[in-house]
């Protein structure tokens, strides 16, 4: 008979800073866990205070509360007689870590500080922590906390990297980035005889990221054998970031339990049966012994706790969790669910009534009306299904009447409104009707007004004041002045979105009144390139796809269209994107894609190449030459390369104002958080790196003038050639 370990690891929808709600959330899944009749207890990154707390974690109260939750947690009832593996950072030699605390029954028998810090993209730990001293390393701490020193019965435990020595097993810890990084610490773990290796985790979300994860948790019991439980935090803990769970529990490089991605419960403990004795097996191959006898050695910490269910012995019938295989959802799932489930955290989290959103009829703002009726059938389903958590935010939020809303569209008429604010000039019939349309669609609580007035009564300050009266482009006048025209009706909506956003409930008598807040629905592409308005209707509370690219959000739109049944959503597919602040012309309509001179495709390629492969000007030409030399000549690509250069560096400054997004794409321009480059930039134009591009291109250009001419004198060989052929014919012919 196998020896049988039931373990329990989990995905909690922490907050930062909510110490009370955290808490209890740990202590539901310790109870949850063991219920399951779980010996072991695995918990997410940080998870006493929240991950997200930045630059709280450089206050003294977040440790000192952080001690104070952990001593509740370790003295609760229902927290005895199982082990657990818990989050919270510490202070040690004033130095701050972040840190897992192994406990048992009442006492922590290691503190396990984090050895590799994550320190890119969205991440910031080495502002916040410092990495342990090094691997293998343990020393002593010293208790400050009080309630602390008395349940333990001493005022000093180990802390360090060591190994949890139990009668039947060995359990050691690593958390997060250890996992990413190439010399991770469950390699030295595993050969060292560590049977089951812990990773928590505080891991965000980003389109098609989750195989990527998936893959490496898998290799690390796959080469070596062993069992490795992975925990993560779920949901919006209060800033740009969703935290999307999948908690996963494999052995020997084959799942056994997995969490879901995207989740409104804010407890989700995944449960598994794996067998120690399949791990022994899977370990016997001599060049596996011949590196654990060389492996570096580790302290261990015992404790008489066997791991091993008592269960298996009196039910002969007890087997292991069959294995499982991974569950992915595509791109457009993704897209559906996270923000979905962001912004229902956001929303319920925020003590708001509700969110407002400007319907230009454009696509932007159709996908981020769509996000909020997504966000609407997942509270639905949730309804259906009975999760209280969700019927109690539910009955807080929507008070226009006393019956339950339970559909999309009647969830969606009480919490969300939108607001066409059109021009008579400028503003077309379709993007009207299409607002509508979609409006009547999803349910909105929607307002159609005109804001020419709004628009007039800007413009006459300027005739009055100055007696220089400001025209369009097309009516002759220079480009920046026909900007500031567009721009008075960017700035008047966003105005006006605010102005409903805070009336809107008290028009509709909500009790209680409240305010709405507002939506934002600009792309990633639209605001790398800067085609934009500052502080116009872009600017808003929080944007959904903020970092979402243009050619994601059409397949993103007609997987809603047929997976919601809303026919309308192909007419925005089919319109030409437009800012429609031009007046409409016969033989002109204003196009967003002339207007930048570069497609959203394009931008797309571009904005990842600049961040994610970090290229600048002349890397980005040399790549892209070579990339679309079948489609563009060497000079268009050195153009629009520069193009896109130069405006991004114009441009730069708007990035401070951006309204925070939800991150869903790993070259967001986001200066706030992810994209850090001064916001004060040369010109690029007569700039070494154009100078540099220019050299290269009058490289390529003459290389290709030499080919062609080769190319031509060849064919001309060629046809010399088969003349003197046809002639050496017509004579053995005659």
């Amino acid at each position: 008979m196998g020896r049988l370990v039931t373990v329990s690891t989990c995905s909690l929808n922490q907050w930062a800073l909510d110490f009370i709600g955290n808490r209890e959330r740990i202590i539901e899944s310790i109870r949850q866990a063991k219920a399951a009749k779980s010996s072991l207890r695995v918990g997410p990154e940080l998870e006493i205070c929240g991950y997200g707390c930045l630059d709280h974690y450089l206050e003294t109260d977040t440790y000192d509360h952080s001690w104070e939750q952990l001593v509740i947690i370790l003295q609760h009832p229902d927290c005895q007689d199982v082990l657990l593996d818990i989050g919270m950072p510490v202070e040690h030699l004033n130095l701050r870590y972040n840190c897992r605390i192994i406990a048992l029954n009442g006492k922590i028998l290691l503190i396990r500080p984090k050895l590799s810090l994550a320190n890119d993209g969205n991440y910031r730990e080495m502002r916040h922590f410092s990495p342990w001293k090094a691997a293998r390393h343990v020393e002593e701490y010293t208790l400050q906390n009080k309630e602390m020193q008395k349940l333990q019965g001493a005022f000093k435990v180990p802390i360090g990297d060591a190994i949890i020595k139990t009668p039947d097993t060995s359990f050691a810890a690593e958390t997060c980035e250890e996992l990413f990084t190439p010399d991770s610490p469950h390699i030295d773990l595993g050969l060292n005889g560590v049977e089951i290796v812990t990773n928590s985790s505080g891991s965000h979300h980003t389109l098609r990221k989750l195989d990527v994860r998936l893959s490496l948790i898998l290799e690390a019991s796959r080469k070596g054998g062993g069992i490795y439980i992975y925990a993560n935090q779920q949901g919006c803990d209060g800033d740009r970031l969703y935290y999307d769970g999948s908690a996963l529990i494999c052995i020997n490089g084959e799942i056994v339990g997995q969490g879901s991605q995207f989740s409104l419960t804010d407890v989700e403990v995944v449960t598994a049966t794996v067998d120690l004795e399949v791990v022994r097996s899977f370990r016997c191959a001599p060049s596996r012994g011949l590196q654990a006898n060389k492996a570096p050695s580790y302290q261990t910490i015992e404790t008489p706790y066997e791991l091993c269910s008592t269960e298996s012995d009196l039910n002969p019938y007890l087997a292991p969790s069959p294995y499982l295989k991974p569950r992915y959802h595509t791109p457009e799932e993704e897209i559906h669910l996270s923000t979905g489930c962001y912004l229902w955290d956001y929303l319920r989290r925020s003590g708001a009534a509700g969110y407002l959103i400007p319907l230009s009829g454009g696509l932007d703002s159709c996908a981020t009306a769509t996000t909020v009726f997504g966000m609407c059938r997942i509270v639905s389903k949730e309804l259906y299904a009975g999760n209280e958590q969700v019927i109690a935010d539910v009955k807080r939020i929507c008070k226009y009447s006393d019956k339950l809303p339970i559909t999309p569209k009647q969830i969606c008429n009480q919490i969300f409104h939108s607001v066409y604010m059109g021009m008579s000039k400028q503003s077309s019939k379709e993007t009207r009707a299409r607002a509508s349309a979609l409006s009547s669609a999803i349910g909105t609580y929607h307002n159609d007004i005109d804001i020419d007035n709004v628009y007039e009564a800007q413009r006459n300050l300027v005739v009055k004041g100055t007696g220089f009266e400001p025209k369009f482009r097309k009516q002759g006048a220079p480009y920046a002045v026909s900007l500031a025209l567009e721009n008075i009706q960017s700035r008047s909506r966003m105005v006006t979105a605010y102005l409903f956003a805070q009336l809107g409930p008290s028009i509709r008598n909500r009790p209680g009144g409240g305010g709405l807040l507002v939506l934002g629905s600009a792309n990633v592409g639209e605001a790398l390139r800067g085609y934009y308005t500052k502080y116009d209707c872009s600017s808003a509370d929080i944007n959904p796809i903020g970092s979402i690219d243009k050619d994601d959000l059409k397949k993103f739109i007609f997987w809603c269209k047929n997976e919601f049944n809303i026919p309308v959503l192909q007419e925005f597919l089919d319109a030409t994107p437009t800012a429609e602040l031009e007046p409409i012309e016969e033989d002109y309509a204003q196009s967003d894609e002339v207007d930048m001179g570069m497609s959203y495709s394009q931008l797309s390629i571009m904005g990842r190449l600049r961040k994610v492969s970090k290229l600048g000007p002349y890397g980005m030409f040399e790549h892209l030459v070579r990339e679309w030399k079948d489609t563009m000549t060497a000079r268009e690509v050195a153009d629009l390369v520069k193009r896109f250069y130069h405006y991004y560096a114009i441009n730069r400054h708007k990035m401070t104002i951006l309204t925070p997004s939800l991150h869903s794409n790993d070259y967001s321009p986001d200066d706030n958080r992810f994209d850090l480059r001064p916001f004060l930039l040369p010109p690029f134009y007569q700039s070494w790196q154009f100078k540099r591009i220019d050299e290269l291109l009058a490289r390529i250009e003459k290389y290709d003038k030499e080919e062609e001419k080769r190319g031509k004198e060849e064919d001309s060989g060629r046809g010399e050639k088969k003349r003197e052929d046809v002639n050496d014919d017509s004579e053995e012919v005659d």
